[in-house]
C-alpha cells in the first residue's frame, strides 16, 4: 500500500467521533475544541537526512520546521512543542548539543518554545516534534470549489535541487548552489502567510512532498481538479532552480512539480491571498486530480513525489 493508503487503513481503525474534537486523522494537524491545533511530525536517519550532507543543528532546525509548516496549512499560530527523541549509539553529547541548538533556534523564530518530549535509545536517530497551535478559522484540504483561483506562496523545487546538489558532491561555488543549499537545509515554515488564509482561503495544504503530490492531495479532498499553469510556474522560478536544473540534467518544471520539502504553501480562493501568486484554478473532477496547462493544452499530470510507501499505481487519483 503507497502512505496515503495506509494512512487510510489507520484512520479507519484509529478514527472516529469523540468529545472535543473538531477534525482528527487526514489533514495537515487535527483541530480540537475550542480552537487548538495539534500536529506531528518525524524525522528518521536514513529516510529524510543523511549525515554526509548535514550537521546536527541544521537537522534540529529542519525537524522544528517541518512539523510547523503544518500549522501554517491550518491557518494556525504556534503555542508550544514536544520533542521526542530516539538515539542511536553514535550520537554524542557534542551532537545532542548541536541538535538542540537547531530546534531552539527554530523554536523562538517560530514563537514555540519546547515544553517538554522524551528521550530514549535505539538503533537509529529519530526526531519526533509535535506543535500545538491555535486558529480561530482552521483552513482544511477539502473545501476548494470549481472556480476558485489555485495560489502558491514560496518556492518550489529549490529544496529538491539542493539536496541533488549535494548527492552529486556539489561545492558551494556560487550563490545559485548555495541558494539551493540552504532551502534544503534551513527551510521556513510559512506562518505570516498561513494566518493571512483564514476566513479567505477554501482549502490549503503545506508543499512538503512535492507540489504536484500535494496538490494531488487537496484535489482529491475536495472532491475536485486543480490545473497548474505551467507558464506562471516557469515564472515564478528563482534564477538558482534554474541554474541547478541545468547543473542536475532537470527541467526546472520538473524538479518545483516533484521536489519535496519546500514547506511551501497551497492554498485555494475565490480571491486574492496576501503573499501568495495565483498559478492555477479549480475545475470539477473529470478523471484526474490534476493537470498541467501549457502552450500545447491541457494534460492529466502523474503526480510524483516523496511517499514512504510507493506503489505503482500511485499515478492518477
Amino acid at each position: 500500500m503507497s502512505e496515503r493508503a495506509r494512512i487510510a487503513r489507520l484512520e479507519a481503525q484509529l478514527g472516529g467521533a469523540a468529545p472535543g474534537v473538531r477534525l482528527g486523522i487526514g489533514d495537515d494537524a487535527a483541530v480540537l475544541d475550542p480552537d487548538l491545533v495539534w500536529t506531528v511530525d518525524a524525522q528518521v536517519e536514513g529516510t529524510h537526512f543523511d549525515l554526509r550532507w548535514v550537521g546536527w543543528e541544521d537537522i534540529g532546525w529542519r525537524s522544528f520546521m517541518a512539523a510547523s509548516s503544518d500549522l501554517a496549512a491550518m491557518g494556525a499560530a504556534p503555542v508550544a512543542a514536544l520533542s521526542s527523541l530516539v538515539l542511536a549509539p553514535s550520537f554524542d553529547d557534542d551532537a545532542l548539543d548541536a541538535f538542540a541548538r537547531g530546534q531552539a533556534a527554530a523554536a523562538r523564530a517560530v514563537g514555540a518554545p519546547v515544553v517538554g518530549g522524551n528521550l530514549a535509545r535505539g538503533t537509529e536517530t529519530s526526531i519526533t516534534t509535535t506543535l500545538l497551535g491555535r486558529a480561530a478559522q482552521p483552513v482544511l484540504r477539502s473545501g476548494a470549489r470549481p472556480g476558485d483561483g489555485v495560489w502558491l506562496a514560496g518556492a518550489v523545487g529549490l529544496a529538491a535541487a539542493g539536496l541533488g546538489l549535494l548527492m552529486q558532491d556539489a561545492r558551494v561555488q556560487d550563490a545559485s548552489i548555495a541558494m539551493c543549499l540552504a532551502a534544503w537545509r534551513r527551510p521556513n515554515a510559512l506562518l505570516a502567510q498561513g494566518r493571512a488564509l483564514g476566513g479567505v482561503a477554501s482549502a490549503a495544504i503545506d508543499v512538503s512532498d512535492g507540489l504536484g503530490h500535494d496538490a494531488a492531495q487537496l484535489a482529491e479532498a475536495s472532491e475536485v481538479a486543480l490545473v497548474l499553469d505551467a507558464r506562471l510556474l516557469a515564472a515564478l522560478s528563482p534564477a538558482a532552480l534554474v541554474a541547478a536544473a541545468r547543473r542536475l540534467g532537470r527541467a526546472a518544471l520538473d524538479l518545483a512539480l516533484e521536489g519535496g520539502e519546500d514547506y511551501a504553501l497551497l492554498a485555494t480562493s475565490a480571491s486574492a491571498l496576501p503573499g501568495f501568486t495565483r498559478i492555477g484554478v479549480v475545475e470539477p473532477f473529470a478523471g484526474s486530480r490534476l493537470f498541467i496547462e501549457d502552450e500545447e493544452g491541457k494534460k492529466p499530470h502523474v503526480a510524483r513525489g516523496f511517499d514512504h510507501f510507493p506503489v505503482l499505481e500511485d499515478a492518477v487519483l
